[in-house]
């Protein structure tokens, strides 16, 4: 009878340090996971034959799987722009990949998830790769998040030598205060930001995935008993690849394997710290990468099979990534869904979950949560169509399962997705008609975002 007590005590205990965790955050945690270069194949969910991912595929089998899911760019600061905004890069000034020491990044004149979340206040953090910007009035400090930590750029890049250095800076490989103020590129010698200044350079990056992973967990751990947002973006598998000694040399796919295998660990341990604290059931968790693999790199690159092309591309596998998403007795266990959505999707899908207004401004974005939730309804995309730009032009649209991708004047492709995922079946000899409704589709949004795009001035600076 005494142990029977003791049980009931302690579960009685327990139910109400989760009441009481849940109570102090009424407003659900948000988390998005952010890849770079992954892709659409490479996740076993998603049907990689050697590499294994039994965290995602967990998350997959507890939440829910987009097959039919797209980054706002097939490049990576666009991408972000897209994500964090709502907006298509092309319409708020970021159609290009930014580069260290180069003027221009995402206008703080632009609302992001972070700063829309802080009129609510929650508690912000961005992690990883930033690659909006890296002059001061650019970085995520800036712009809605109360802490950084991670790459501003991509990890192939070097270092701006006008950047604030930490007083306590750890150098490594040699480098000093003289060689970093040097504008001599030195490739993949990148620096780690903490908050806006440089403490380490060039960064260790085969501990990278690692130290990421232990600072989400830091945040969430310190944030458990009120509304956060975390934003980490990995800064791999974005080339050039390292992982950590728990997994270099251990997957099958070689070390591109070994580096999702080990952002796939990080994800477990996410979600076992949410689990932990008992707050999995008021934490929206969102995996997904920023555009398709960068395939010319050949076996340091991912794939995008059944899909065509890549990084780069309008072709499916340039844009269309991996999606899962999982939120306890509020997403369906094991759903799948084939409906159109995008990253642009993510902030007024926040803003309805979170009850925060949306940006004046307009943006691009729908709110997907019915999808998300797993209820069986069209794609708010179906109508109006989800747009593929290039840069700063429009190459592509798709209206429900066809495709129309248009590069040059006489080189038109019509595709029906849902018969023909890899794009190998040319239609537009035999269905004009349809061409002719996605062209004018095509021709009146880019006219009306043209006409509307906002925050180009750092464009026309060289």
């Amino acid at each position: 009878m005494k142990k029977l007590l003791v049980i009931a005590i302690l579960s009685v205990f327990s139910w109400n340090t989760s009441i009481k965790a849940q109570s102090k955050t009424s407003k659900p945690n948000i988390i998005i996971i952010f890849t770079d270069d992954q892709g659409y194949q490479d996740v076993g969910v998603f049907g990689s034959p050697l590499i294994k991912t039994p965290n995602l595929d967990k998350m997959a089998s507890e939440g829910i799987k987009f097959t039919d899911f797209y980054s706002a760019s097939s490049i990576c600061s666009p991408s972000r722009a897209g994500l964090l905004t709502g907006a298509y890069p092309q319409r708020i000034g970021v159609p290009k990949v930014l580069w260290p020491n180069i003027a221009g990044g995402l206008s703080s004149e632009e609302v992001t998830i972070a700063d829309m979340l802080k009129t609510k206040n929650y508690a912000t953090a961005c992690i990883g790769k930033w690659h909006l910007g890296d002059e001061a009035q650019y970085l995520p400090t800036n712009q809605g998040f109360d802490s950084y930590y991670g790459i501003p750029f991509s990890n192939d890049m070097s270092v701006n030598p006008k950047a604030k250095v930490s007083e306590n800076i750890v150098y490594r490989e040699g480098m000093t205060i003289d060689s970093l103020r040097q504008k001599k590129w030195r490739k993949s010698r990148v620096p780690l930001f903490k908050q806006d200044e440089i403490v380490e350079y060039p960064v260790d990056q085969t501990t990278l995935s690692k130290r990421y992973t232990e600072q989400a967990v830091n945040f969430i751990t310190e944030h458990k008993e009120e509304p956060f947002f975390l934003y980490l973006a990995h800064t791999m598998p974005h080339v050039p690849l390292y992982a950590s000694e728990n997994f270099k040399g251990k997957s099958a796919r070689g070390l591109y394997g070994d580096v999702i295998e080990e952002i796939d660990w990080g994800v477990g341990e996410i979600l076992k710290t949410l689990e932990s604290l008992n707050i999995d059931e008021n934490t929206l968790v969102i995996f997904t990468s920023d555009n398709g693999p960068w395939t010319s790199k050949g076996d340091k690159g991912g794939s995008a099979l059944p899909l065509r092309g890549g990084k780069f591309l309008t072709y499916e596998g340039g844009m269309r990534v991996p999606m899962i998403a999982k939120w306890p007795n509020k997403i369906k266990a094991g759903t799948v869904t084939d409906k159109v959505a995008s990253t642009i999707d993510f902030l007024p899908t926040i803003a309805y979950l979170t009850e925060s207004d949306l940006p004046e401004k307009e943006i691009d974005g729908k709110n997907i949560w019915k999808l998300l939730s797993g209820k069986n309804c069209k794609s708010p995309h179906k109508k109006e169509g989800f747009y593929y730009y290039k840069e700063s032009t429009l190459q592509a649209v798709r209206q429900g399962d066809w495709k129309l991708r248009v590069t040059k004047k006489d080189d038109v492709q019509l595709f029906n997705l849902k018969e023909d995922i890899s794009e190998e079946n040319n239609l537009a000899s035999e269905h004009p008609k349809i061409v002719k409704k996605l062209k004018k589709m095509m021709d009146e949004f880019d006219a009306e975002l043209q006409k509307n795009k906002r925050n180009q001035e750092h464009l026309l600076k060289k």
